[in-house]
């Protein structure tokens, strides 16, 4: 039926593995070998002992994994997939190119980097209600699906073409002179009477253009975003698809086991404070509070946010990173219970040490951290993004002013033609259209062509922290919580506290106390 062949020896071999199970597991081991293998880039539908033995091997791990709780994952150690057109599957990269991603690319790790980003985007809009027609038509229904075009066909066009749709991303190949390009094309736009629909549109944003293609022009009447596909509608397509290095068949977040543990740990939490400044005398005395006020009731895991210093690190600060850390690690040892029962995790902000300010960020160097391993052993340093498995859920760090940035370079400033404007609202729209944590130009902000997948929000998270300067918010949408837990110093020393059984997101605040 799945057009596969057992050699024989792979026969006798699955015959051997399959017998001491009862009926009902037998038809689910089969299935589970079947949608594995149909999933593997295969050169030949025969079908070996050694499939069958790794596929097994596969299914062991992944039942293994449903014991997994709580892990860490840097940026660099994330699973990198490539969509194929032709099989309409997320295939790893690494097993196509027989390498792993190199920190420096050549300019072809580039170009593969925006087509992969446009591709993804692509198979998803074109599977959309909107734009995909149903398999049987009524003749006395309208069909209401709109079509969806490359780049290509308006200029084949030999004349005037009105109400097309185009999926493209934005460029200006020249100064103040914007385009739509895709991998089959460029555009020139004429942006003039063009309607912008929900977001905040920067160059390098992947969008949906209607309008109509004269003189070599594609003048736009409305512009707006790809839809958003939630992550159990991602998952029911591509089940595999989990940037986590999983031996496993299908992703964590399917995982019942997970799920029902998840809903029994009802009092886990975890608490996300960002710019600790371990310089400034009044933030050493707020996490006092915070360690104290915890004590009694221990969380998940304090995720600390960079920067962990007022000013950038230069010269001499160096040294003063290596005492503050150490002082930081002193007052958590004065709390047993913490060290004891919660997970501490450093994510670096743009102004701590390591490499410039590139993206994906490694972790803070251990020559900067002094003695404090010693004292805070359990002590996880991360990268900026990083990624957070707790039970079924998937939780995104990131730590960027990415808000001021989006605005300075957006094209549109809705600001300026509507009277109340819900800036982190356009924002979460704009990220996740683009499954992307950061759509915006590389002069802006610089990327490791490589790593780029490490930013990729597709599948939807269930929580993407974005700690920024700006005020603090929250934003559900397309079943996904975003955040931002504020400026410690800046926002009066506000946090977020998530409870991952409840899905919620607390509002908190260090009171004055005196110590």
């Amino acid at each position: 039926m799945q057009g596969f062949t057992l050699r024989s020896e792979a026969l006798r071999y699955l015959e051997e593995k399959l017998e001491p199970l009862s009926l009902a597991e037998r038809q689910e081991t089969i299935e589970s070998i079947i949608e594995n293998i149909s999933k593997q880039d295969l050169k030949t539908p025969l079908i070996e002992k050694n499939t069958v033995d790794s596929v097994l091997q596969n299914l062991q791990s992944s039942s293994n994994d449903d014991g997994v709780l709580f892990k860490v994952f840097e940026a660099f150690d994330l699973i990198r997939y490539t969509y194929n057109i032709d099989t309409k599957k997320f295939l790893l990269w690494s097993s196509l190119h027989n390498k792993v991603p190199a920190l420096h690319g050549n300019p072809v790790s580039k170009a593969h980097m925006l087509i992969e980003k446009y591709r993804t985007i692509h198979q998803r809009t074109a599977r959309h209600r909107l734009f995909a027609p149903p398999a049987i038509t009524i003749s006395s229904h309208q069909d209401s699906s709109y079509s969806l075009k490359a780049v290509e066909h308006l200029l084949g066009s030999s004349s005037r073409e009105s109400n097309v749709i185009v999926l493209g991303m934005l460029t200006q190949l020249k100064e103040g002179q914007f385009y739509l390009e895709d991998p089959t094309g460029v555009v020139r736009l004429n942006l003039s009477k063009a309607v912008y629909k929900g977001g905040l549109f920067t160059e390098n944003c992947v969008v949906l253009a209607e309008g109509y293609y004269e003189e070599r022009i594609f003048y736009i009447t409305a512009i707006g975003f790809p839809p958003p596909e939630p992550a159990d509608i991602t998952l029911s397509h591509f089940p595999n698809l989990c940037p986590m290095p999983y031996a496993a068949i299908n992703s964590h977040r399917l995982s019942e086991n997970l799920k029902r543990a998840e809903q029994e740990n009802s009092e886990a939490m975890f608490v996300f404070v960002s710019d600790v400044w371990l310089d400034q005398l009044k933030v050493m005395q707020k996490l006092h509070v915070l360690f104290a006020g915890y004590s009694m009731m221990p969380p998940t895991a304090f995720v600390l946010i960079g920067n962990f210093l007022s000013l950038p690190i230069v010269g001499s600060h160096s040294k003063t990173f290596e005492e503050c850390i150490s002082n930081l690690g002193t007052l958590i040892s004065e709390f047993p219970t913490l060290m004891e029962k919660s997970q501490f995790i450093f994510v670096p902000g743009p102004n701590d040490p390591g490499l410039p300010h590139i993206l994906p960020r490694p972790a803070i160097p251990p020559s900067f951290l002094g003695d404090f391993r010693k004292k805070v052993p359990k002590a996880i340093f991360t990268s900026n993004p990083c990624r957070i498995q707790y039970c079924s859920q998937d939780i995104v760090v990131f730590r960027e002013d990415i808000i001021s940035k989006m605005c300075r370079n957006s094209i549109y400033t809705p600001w300026e033609h509507e009277e109340k404007v819900d800036i982190p609202n356009l924002f979460v729209k704009t990220v996740i259209a683009n499954g992307h944590l950061l759509p915006l130009p590389l002069n802006v902000a610089p990327i490791y062509w490589e790593y780029d997948h490490s930013l990729w929000l597709y599948p939807l998270p269930d929580v993407v922290v974005c700690a920024d300067k700006y005020d603090p918010y929250t934003v559900t949408s397309t079943n996904s919580i975003f955040f931002n837990p504020g400026s410690l110093p800046r926002s009066n020393f506000s946090f977020k506290v998530y409870f991952p059984a409840s899905k919620q997101v607390e509002d908190s605040e260090i009171a004055d106390e005196t110590i």
